[in-house]
């Protein structure tokens, strides 16, 4: 279990996105898709608060609306030092524990992030997450970490790169950090399925998902994707050309 730690997911989110701008915002099923990430983040059996972490930026203020006309918390700090502005975001809500999301994965599935919750408090782990390996779709990427750690990384990093890629630092340094890889196996090893939300292509993508599982099961998980998508090329083709911004490998 995660030991009674307080666990805090923080949603990097910002109008100003460098491919879709505006993207945190666009419609999914009647809804934005900062509002869908942030409903299936809330069906974790172990995090305890969530808060969306936008920037000062003016453009911003319609993520701010967005949040208090649903009661949802929010901070604004730094646009390009996302680390202190998730640190700060999660300080307001004295975390103990940090999951990392990210608003360009409305995917995020509650199951994978729960059990890299647990598996960080029991094994005493610095760092977990299932995407330091190939292995799972890129989408479904969760990042977990003790609040205490990134606390430490805001005083030793010292290139710019490591502020703007937060946990960046942590396992680029294991030698300092007790770092779990979670690989995904059978149906979830599958690296190509692009799912992250990026361009226009990758949002007709994810549109067509939700459209067509979330009617039945509003709380699809990660493999209710993979099993719908597995034997539609027509489909998981749509943004196969889209090169993976990843600046930020080991």
């Amino acid at each position: 279990m995660k030991n009674n730690k307080k666990v805090v997911a923080t949603i990097e989110a910002r109008m100003n996105a460098t491919r879709l701008p505006g993207k945190v915002l666009m419609p999914l099923t009647g809804e934005s898709i900062l509002i869908r990430i942030i409903e299936r983040l809330s069906r974790s059996k172990y995090i305890d608060d969530i808060i969306v972490a936008t920037t000062i930026n003016p453009k911003d203020d319609a993520i701010e609306k967005v949040c208090r006309a649903d009661g949802y918390k929010f901070y604004r700090g730094s646009e390009e030092n996302v680390l202190s502005r998730i640190l700060e975001a999660a300080e307001i809500c004295q975390a103990e524990i940090i999951v990392q999301g990210m608003a360009d994965s409305p995917m995020v599935d509650w199951r994978i992030v729960d059990y890299l919750i647990n598996t960080l408090a029991d094994g005493g782990y610095d760092y977990a997450s299932n995407e330091l390996e190939e292995g799972f779709p890129i989408g479904f990427d969760v990042r977990v970490f003790p609040y205490l750690v990134l606390k430490q990384v805001k005083k030793l990093a010292t290139d710019p790169e490591h502020h703007e890629h937060a946990s960046l630092y942590i396992y680029q340094h294991p030698e300092r950090y007790k770092l779990f890889s979670w690989r995904g196996k059978g149906k979830m090893n599958w690296p190509e399925l692009r799912l992250t939300l990026d361009t226009p292509e990758d949002y007709e993508l994810i549109s067509k998902v939700y459209n067509a599982l979330m009617p039945a099961k509003p709380d699809f998980s990660a493999e209710d994707v993979v099993d719908y998508l597995r034997n539609k090329p027509q489909l998981y083709n749509i943004n196969q050309h889209v090169k993976q911004k990843v600046p930020y490998k080991k």
